[in-house]
């Protein structure tokens, strides 16, 4: 058991990226589902389904990877835990960070919830960067 439960989410999805897998199996919890519902609203990936378990307790996301349709290249370039346990990072609103100078986007946590930067920055919010994906 990882000590990290989102480095985990990130890992398995990079992992599933780098070898070409289309569906990647990942333990639930309520800050997965949400980065999970930003990367598909933002096309980084092709759909997703939340499973609840039999015993009501965690459950599993299955989540379908977007690739190019003729090139095969992943719509997930890069993705980066930044924020972790050991060193949190906070942003104010107008200090939050630029992925690939607005190409990407970085999953901020506010007290609004999970949000891009861009709608952070809209809103005028500040929180903990969770990650970046490019």
């Amino acid at each position: 058991m990882t000590t990290d439960p989102i480095a985990d989410y990130l890992t398995r999805i990079r992992n599933a990226v780098k070898a070409n897998h289309r569906i990647v199996e990942i333990p639930a919890s309520n800050l997965k589902k949400g980065i999970t519902k930003i990367l598909f609203e933002k096309g980084y990936i092709l759909n997703y389904k939340f499973e609840e378990a039999v015993d009501k307790k965690g459950g599993n996301i299955k989540i379908a990877l977007k690739y190019h349709p003729s090139t095969k290249i992943p719509a997930i370039n890069t993705i980066s835990r930044i924020s972790r346990p050991g060193l949190r990072k906070y942003c104010s609103h107008d200090n939050l960070p630029r992925v690939m100078n607005g190409l990407g986007i970085a999953i901020i946590s506010t007290s609004r919830g999970l949000i891009t930067d861009k709608e952070a920055r809209k809103d005028g919010v500040g929180g903990e960067v969770i990650c970046y994906v490019s």
